[in-house]
Parts: structure tokens; C-alpha cells; sequence
């Protein structure tokens, strides 16, 4: 079963990202602690993950050490 873009989102939201509207069915998401570190996101939250987006949330969160 694939993974939804919302289960990312609340990956991220665990790991401490807090997040921002962008356009149209895009987030942006941003950890107050790693200024550095942002993920956009795009899709709806019942939408499935692509490859690339799963990986840009895994690093991501990997970078902040809040795995």
C-alpha cells in the first residue's frame, strides 16, 4: 500500500516541522530549530507519496536528528 502525502505530513509534524501555506496544493514545511532544513510538499493528504517526495521527508527529518 502506498504511502498518502498526509502520513508525511505528520511525519513531519512529529519531527517538529511546522507549516506554511504555499500555492495552490503545495505546503511548505520548516523546523524552527534547522533553518536550513525546508520540505514543499505538494498534493492532497489522501493523494499517494511519490519516490522522490518519501525521500526528501526521510532526509529531512534525518538532518534535524529527530528521528
Amino acid at each position: 500500500m502506498p504511502v498518502k502525502i498526509g502520513k508525511l505530513k505528520s511525519w513531519l509534524s512529529k519531527a517538529g516541522f511546522v507549516k506554511r501555506p504555499g500555492k495552490g496544493s503545495h505546503t511548505v514545511w520548516k523546523h524552527p530549530a534547522y533553518p536550513g532544513v525546508e520540505v514543499t510538499l505538494s498534493g492532497k493528504d489522501g493523494d499517494d507519496a511519490q519516490g522522490y517526495q518519501i525521500k526528501q521527508v526521510r532526509n529531512a527529518i534525518k538532518r534535524t536528528g529527530e528521528e
